[in-house]
């Protein structure tokens, strides 16, 4: 398996290559060269277990790696969650929700990150060598990425993340870790600043070779593979449950990512019938998916602000397989959108079918939280509520629905108060974070204050 930028430049890289180098050095991201067609395996591969469907996924992809090396990386990776599944599926009145949060930081970037960081360190003990990881963060993949690189030999990670901007308990657990490989820089500004900036890091390539630049952001490939398991995971226990020859997915959307991993996953075969993409008030994704028109607008805080987000980064993804592999008409959109602000393509059938989109407010989002716990007795998170709502408008019997519980309620406890009233969401590890030291360094939104902390950090 090789894999190609998106804009087209460079040489095809193998498997570890694409996770080291993180974004193209053209600028684009990069994506498998083939994707493969596994609908003769769909029977065999739902009846493995979590660990042996990841090991058999991410071995198609990872053909530069020995089967016993994948089989390996998966097993310590999913070792850590806390439930035998890994992520279950829960029926929940008209809906099947699959559960993300089981890993160490209650979130579903675990489950990508923490196979990453076991990746990292494997690849890195086999070549020697350091990496420095520049990732920025809307919440969650600061606090997922810290936890899979802490400690580690060889990696240092930075993390950026919007100062106000994510919630009390999302800080706590990124700021609250003191290993030595572990910065986190709080910006003045938003996630858009943040993801600008690592991305420039990154493109300013004499920077990125001097300081062996490493990316955890889903802009690395390794990120999106490793979320594709989940939706096959899911997907094969709702069908042996229901029947169903085919399922929906709502999936809360802020960068694309985890969206585009199911959209690989339709593309290799799994029967999926739609792909539900929900947004907050940020519902530039969903303008697009209902007009055709990607146009960005002021960032808008949210009680969802792992979604608060103008510019997807894993979009361009997308545009490509839209351009049909074509990297120079990705440049060329990539470019008008950077000039302008703004990108028309025509919505057209095939994948245009597949995706729609819905948009859940801040009162459509207290109102399915607080529906959810009253009459099904189940907490949902502000982000959950949100794919939740949204798939409401898509359901059909014929091909059930499962939402993507992103995030465990507890780490959005004011959210939960104010849908329901009462003080329900707490969760041991969240709770003990309260009376823990904390380091963080405040810097102005500018990739030149960003960069030279980075160089005197690792000098």
């Amino acid at each position: 398996m090789h894999y190609i930028s998106t804009r087209g430049g460079g040489d095809p890289l193998r498997f570890c290559d694409t996770v080291l180098t993180g974004l193209a050095r053209d600028g684009g991201l990069f994506v498998p060269q083939t994707v493969p067609d596994v609908r003769d395996r769909l029977d065999a591969w739902a009846r493995l277990s979590y660990v042996d469907l990841a090991a058999a996924i991410i071995g198609l992809y990872a053909d530069d790696l020995p089967a016993e090396t994948v089989r390996r990386l998966v097993d310590r990776s999913y070792a850590v969650f806390r439930h035998p599944a890994v992520t279950p599926v829960v029926a929940v009145g008209p809906v099947h929700v699959l559960e993300l949060f089981h890993g160490p930081t209650l979130a579903f970037k675990d489950v990508a990150l923490q196979f990453l960081g076991n990746l990292f360190a494997a690849v890195l003990e086999q070549r020697g060598g350091l990496l420095n990881i520049v990732a920025a963060t809307s919440g969650d993949t600061g606090s997922a990425a810290i936890h899979g690189i802490r400690g580690r030999d060889r990696m240092r990670i930075f993390v950026l993340h919007p100062r106000g901007r994510v919630s009390a308990v999302q800080e706590r657990q990124m700021t609250s870790v003191l290993d030595a490989n572990v910065h986190n820089l709080a910006l003045d500004g938003t996630f858009d600043d943040c993801q600008a900036i690592v991305k420039a890091l990154f493109n300013d390539l004499a920077f990125r070779d001097r300081c062996h630049l490493g990316a955890v952001n889903s802009i690395n490939w390794a990120r999106v593979l490793a979320q594709i398991v989940y939706y096959f995971y899911a997907a094969f226990r709702v069908q042996e449950r229901t029947g169903a020859a085919r399922v929906r997915f709502s999936v809360p959307t802020g960068n694309f990512g985890d969206i585009f991993a199911g959209y690989v996953a339709w593309k290799m075969g799994l029967p999926i019938d739609r792909l539900v993409l929900a947004t907050n008030e940020n519902d530039i994704l969903a303008r697009f998916f209902q007009t055709g028109v990607y146009a960005g607008g002021p960032v808008v805080p949210t009680l969802s602000p792992s979604m608060d987000i103008q510019v997807a980064s894993n979009f361009e993804r997308y545009l490509f397989d839209r351009a049909g592999g074509d990297g120079r008409q990705v440049c060329g959109w990539m470019e008008t959108f950077k000039r302008t602000g703004r990108l028309e393509i025509p919505v057209t059938a095939g994948a245009g079918d597949l995706i729609r989109a819905g948009r859940g407010d801040t009162a459509a989002t207290l109102a399915t939280i607080h529906d959810f716990w009253t009459r099904h007795h189940y907490l949902l998170d502000p982000h959950t509520a949100v794919g939740v709502h949204a798939a409401q408008a898509h359901l059909d019997p014929a091909a059930p629905m499962i939402c993507l519980a992103t995030a465990h309620p507890a780490k959005f406890g004011e959210a939960i108060l104010r849908a329901t009233g009462q003080d329900l969401a707490h969760h041991p590890i969240l709770d003990a974070l309260a009376t823990l030291p904390t380091r963080v360094t405040r810097l102005p939104a500018d990739r030149l204050a960003v960069a030279d902390y980075v160089s005197r950090a690792i000098a």
